[in-house]
């Protein structure tokens, strides 16, 4: 991919701004397992980092996706996976479909705000019944008026407890799976919606997760996200971007983990030498710091055909496949090389090792990712000539 200065120089800004307004508040927000969403969103929002690709008209930059990933990239650089991945919910999870589809009302209402960061989104997708198959989930929206009546869960919901609003997928007709959900936007202060405690994860801890319940949440019609039954077709190519998103931004964390593996493992002493000066060591480092470059060049072409219109599917699955396995790989290799100290709960390596097992989860398993790379290999039953 090309870079232009402007590239560079946004690289650059939000690099500062992590640098700034996230990591000197990590450990105080990990310890408190959540982060103040409303305050470091207005700061992003401020600075014009959470519209990027989004319209003028709205608040945003209006540039293209390859800003995004720019973007994402240097999120990689905060001393944590929860934050950056909160922001990426909000830029490129649950707006993507409102910015495109959405009625210019609905934009004013909700996507405007986001964008300056007064509003805290949060997407709806996976329930305790369905994860990784989206087409299985029970989430209905039934007519009454001129309004919708919700009722179901959401489980797993980033950004839960603060968020204002959720892009929520849900059963709007009898229809078969693939044809009969929508996306509405639904208000989390509606009556109605009761929120759970904040889940407990393995990672991740900053962000605040929660499961939603519904129970007869009234939204009016004009809510509702583009065209009715088009919601599992909106939802795809929603994550398409946050595939990819996640791809680009494990690229730096890993980096910066190698990294801070080579200067531990320089000082560290074990049998009369360092811990790098084993071959062991310093090749397997330099395995993994290769693998990385492959993703990122992955990452690039994929970006580089998503912003020329063409369908990235088959791209976007395989690196988020890769992304997922090779940050389980570098994590477990670093946390191997930092011994004892590695496997204290307070390390940051430690935390890395939790925080990267979730790529390989959440915005789809990999094994989804494998199902649809044979879909367009032709290799699944019923796919092939």
């Amino acid at each position: 991919m090309r870079f232009t200065d402007e590239h560079r120089l946004l690289r650059d800004a939000v690099r500062d701004l992590v640098e700034r307004e996230i990591n000197p508040h990590v450990d105080e927000w990990e310890a408190a397992r959540s982060f103040p969403a409303h305050a470091l969103f207005k700061i992003f929002g401020r600075a014009g980092y959470l519209g990027i690709t989004k319209p003028h008209a709205y608040g945003g930059m209006e540039l293209d996706w390859s800003y995004a990933m720019v973007m994402a990239e240097a999120l990689g650089h905060a001393r944590c996976g929860a934050v950056p991945m909160a922001i990426g919910v909000q830029t490129d999870m649950c707006t993507p479909a409102l910015a495109r589809f959405g009625s210019d009302e609905l934009k004013r209402e909700f996507l405007a705000p986001s964008i300056a960061g007064d509003l805290v989104g949060s997407i709806g997708v996976s329930e305790s019944v369905a994860g990784s198959d989206v087409a299985a989930i029970k989430t209905t929206a039934v007519k009454d008026g001129g309004d919708y009546v919700v009722r179901g869960e959401k489980m797993w919901i980033t950004n839960g407890i603060q968020a204002d609003w959720m892009c929520c997928l849900v059963n709007t007709s009898d229809d078969p799976p693939h044809r009969n959900k929508s996306l509405i936007v639904v208000p989390l202060d509606a009556p109605g919606v009761e929120r759970s405690t904040k889940l407990e994860k393995l990672g991740m801890w900053a962000s605040d997760t929660a499961q939603i319940f519904f129970d007869g949440v009234r939204v009016p019609q004009r809510y509702r996200i583009g065209d009715e039954g088009m919601g599992f077709t909106y939802q795809m190519m929603q994550f398409q971007e946050e595939r990819l998103w996640g791809a680009a931004n494990v690229l730096t964390a890993l980096e910066d983990l190698i990294q801070d593996t080579i200067d531990y493992a320089r000082q560290r002493r074990a049998f009369g030498r360092a811990i790098l000066d084993n071959q062991v060591v310093h090749f397997r480092l330099a395995e993994l710091q290769t693998e990385i470059e492959a993703l990122r060049s992955l990452v690039y072409r994929a970006t580089e055909l998503l912003v020329a219109g063409d369908d990235v599917t088959l791209l976007a699955s395989m690196a988020k496949l890769k992304a997922g396995r090779l940050a389980r790989q570098v994590s477990d290799a670093c946390l191997q090389y930092w011994g004892g100290q590695g496997y204290m709960w307070e390390s940051p390596v430690a935390r890395a090792y939790r925080d990267c097992r979730l790529m390989s989860i959440g915005g789809g398993a990999d094994e989804v990712m494998l199902s649809i790379i044979c879909k367009h290999q032709g290799t699944l039953p019923g796919t092939g000539g």
